[in-house]
């Protein structure tokens, strides 16, 4: 494997504590140096001044929609979208046909990954038996075919006893458990937010309740199991204050948030977008600010897309009918970096919540640039705005709310075991 010196970036790598002008050297799959004028001696040189070199990201909430809806999503093609994007771990969810409650399902996975994987994947296995909710699926032979958390993700675990006893197992076993906090039964069927918007479309709306129901219960059966919970995409303003809380009374709590809830309100779904319809939906811009404020003072400690794609069939049909969901990979920095990028020092602490802490959530051995690490980075120019075009995805699905936005934070390598996965912004 060849060896390569990145000339003159920014190396940014929070959980190093590393940010400053230097070179960095890529040799044999490793990182092996750091410094001013690092030797080239029997290595490729790559000019980077001017740009910011930082760990690969860390996406700990995606859909490669593989096993059983390879239409819109595969291994391949999502792992390649994660790469474009400067991700190189993702975090893959269970809701897939059939889900990944057996070890059986999550080696098959695993074997595909072999096969057609550009970037590292890590599978989180079912919570239930079928993700239904009802009775406990093998998490210790779960968690020794490779899984790295648990969740019913797409659904809300709903049983209280059956969410305890999860909490219970998943502590044994040293990983968190992942809750989609949607009760369904206060959700009644919603499509949007309830709010000014719902009320003018016409659209049934879910009640901020329904997240935060879901959330105050599981927090106190983490604070009674001592069980690490995490809950994903947080889209209200008091599930933000009931984590805050709950972290400073030292529950063991984490929990991410997606850049489209960052950005976007309910605003973005009149004219009745289909692809601005999410689940969680998108809030009002109370919620939005606090989500922002958040993500800033570290409440929320991780940044995640929630990557869903879908094809037409299930994005082009009347609003009440089409799939939740946006594709997220490709837009994951450029979105944050619009959003939260600007006062001096704030990239450190968005880059922490791409790297560095969902690494530490989900026990990978990632998310740092460190001497003797894997040699998975990436390489952007953090001030670089352009408009987004579709059209240019990877992805094997085009459901985003972007399209012809003004983004920031143009990626130009991305590096996996020190191997070039995108060079000068093209995928190799």
């Amino acid at each position: 494997m060849s060896a390569v010196v990145f000339r003159g970036g920014r190396v940014i790598s929070p959980g190093s504590g590393l940010d400053g002008v230097m070179d960095l050297e890529v040799r044999d799959g490793l990182i092996a140096a750091f410094g001013d004028k690092v030797s080239d001696r029997g290595a490729e040189v790559v000019g980077v001044a001017g740009l910011v070199v930082s760990p690969g990201l860390v996406d700990m909430h995606v859909h490669l929609r593989e096993p059983g809806e390879e239409s819109k999503e595969t291994v391949g093609t999502g792992t390649r979208a994660a790469a474009k994007g400067g991700v190189t771990s993702v975090a893959c969810m269970p809701n897939t046909a059939p889900p990944l409650d057996t070890p059986a399902t999550v080696l098959y996975l695993l074997g595909r990954v072999a096969k057609e994987g550009v970037v590292r994947v890590f599978p989180v296995g079912c919570v239930s038996q079928e993700r239904k909710g009802e009775v406990l699926a093998d998490l210790s032979a779960l968690r020794e075919a490779g899984v790295v958390a648990v969740s019913d993700d797409g659904d809300c675990v709903m049983n209280s006893l059956l969410a305890k006893r999860a909490m219970i197992y998943a502590k044994l076993l040293n990983i968190p458990i992942i809750e989609h906090a949607m009760d369904k039964d206060l959700a009644d069927g919603g499509v949007v937010h309830e709010g000014r918007v719902s009320l003018t479309l016409g659209l049934a709306g879910v009640s901020p309740l329904a997240e935060e129901v879901v959330i105050a219960r599981d927090l106190l059966l983490a604070e009674e199991t001592g069980a690490h919970l995490h809950i994903a995409h947080l889209s209200t303003m008091r599930s933000v204050q009931m984590v805050r809380d709950a972290k400073h009374r030292g529950i063991r709590v984490t929990c991410e948030v997606t850049p489209h809830h960052l950005m976007l309100t309910d605003e973005a779904v009149k004219g009745f977008d289909t692809c601005a319809k999410v689940n969680p939906p998108l809030r009002d811009e109370r919620s939005r600010r606090a989500l922002v404020e958040g993500v800033l003072d570290g409440t929320i400690d991780a940044i995640a897309s929630d990557h869903a794609p879908h094809g037409a069939t299930d994005k082009d049909v009347e609003f009440n009918h089409a799939a939740f969901g946006v594709v997220g990979l490709e837009t994951l920095l450029a979105v944050s970096l619009k959003v939260l990028g600007n006062a001096p020092g704030d990239l450190p602490r968005i880059l922490a919540r791409m790297t560095s802490a969902p690494a530490r959530i989900l026990g990978l051995d990632s998310g740092r640039l460190e001497v003797g690490r894997a040699a998975d980075l990436t390489v952007f120019d953090e001030k670089e705005e352009f408009t987004f075009d579709s059209r240019t995805l990877v992805s094997k699905s085009r459901n985003t709310p972007f399209n012809g936005r003004t983004l920031k934070g143009r990626v130009v390598h991305t590096m996996v075991g020190g191997r070039f996965a995108v060079r000068d912004g093209s995928l190799q």
